[in-house]
């Protein structure tokens, strides 16, 4: 028996948010003949079990209001004061798998030294030219995690509450999801980055029905299910309004076969211009490649293109 009941933070156990799946948790069978890698799944689902147990982590904020040359700057930093559940993920002497768990986040690499209210003194300024960076390809782990948080970014705030509780798919169908779009070689993964291929992009390309390609159209549903589940929306009238989008959508697909046929005959028209006479250049003739017409002299340096 235990002398002290373990305590459970709401944040943790709350059976009014558990719907189709609960936890992974660890069982009382000690697991033997794993893999080195089979080992530290294991590990990282038992830590992450054990660390719920423990208490909250303790953190100390600093923050500075400084002044130089009548400029003023502010800084924030963290000190942690009782480490808590951190506990479980701290690096083991000589077991290297254990650093493989550790969480690591921005705030614990923003440190403060000791400050004194008040304090002044000279200071030696510099200036530094920075540039931003364009946002980092996708991994599977942050594209599942956009996947999660799906319809933050949309404007419409009705839409966006709708899908803060579930984001695109369920957490047992979004991996699946992601590796239905590697089998139709819609995406590709180069190293740990995951990039569009040209067949992603031209689908895109080819549907014209935004709604289709859109995080509201999940929004929409979304917030039309809480409300059954609530009992403030019918099933049947969800079910009607289903079948007359569909219907919709088909037509406007059909409707737009006529400018697909458009575009078939420009490009045959296109055709006829192989052979001809540069019109940047002026002195090589236009040829057919793989994906757009170009100058016969693109060796020589003529840059001159017309994408298919």
């Amino acid at each position: 028996m235990l002398e002290n009941k373990l305590a459970k933070s709401r944040k943790v156990f709350d059976n009014s948010k558990v719907t189709d799946h609960h936890a992974i948790i660890p069982t009382g069978v000690h697991p033997t003949g794993l893999s080195d890698s089979e080992k530290k799944v294991f590990d990282l689902v038992a830590r992450r079990f054990i660390a719920v147990f423990y208490p909250e982590c303790k953190v100390s904020t600093t923050t500075v209001l400084g002044e130089a040359a009548e400029v003023e700057f502010k800084v924030t930093g963290k000190q942690i004061l009782e480490p808590g559940w951190r506990l479980v993920f701290t690096k083991e002497d000589n077991n290297p798998e254990s650093a493989d768990t550790e969480p690591k986040t921005e705030d614990e690499e923003k440190t403060l030294p000791l400050f004194v209210k008040g304090e002044s003194g000279p200071h030696e300024p510099s200036v530094a030219e920075k540039w931003t960076s364009p946002p980092k390809p996708y991994t599977e782990a942050t594209l599942l995690r956009a996947m999660e948080t799906a319809g933050k970014l949309t404007d419409n705030e009705e839409l966006r509450d709708a899908m803060k509780e579930n984001g695109i798919g369920r957490p047992s169908t979004r991996a699946a999801i992601i590796e239905t779009l590697f089998k139709r070689n819609y995406i590709r993964k180069d190293k740990k980055n995951i990039f569009p291929t040209e067949t992603g992009r031209n689908l895109i390309g080819i549907i014209k029905e935004d709604l289709l390609k859109s995080v509201e159209l999940t929004g929409l549903w979304e917030k039309k299910l809480r409300m059954i589940e609530k009992g403030t929306y019918q099933a049947s009238v969800f079910i009607d309004e289903l079948k007359t989008l569909v219907i919709q959508i088909v037509e406007n697909v059909k409707n737009d076969n006529s400018t697909i046929n458009s575009q078939q005959k420009n490009v045959n028209i296109t055709d006829n211009i192989i052979g001809t006479t540069c019109p940047k250049c002026g002195k090589g003739t236009l040829i057919k490649g793989n994906k757009a017409y170009g100058c016969s002299r693109w060796k020589e340096g003529c840059d001159y293109r017309v994408f298919f």
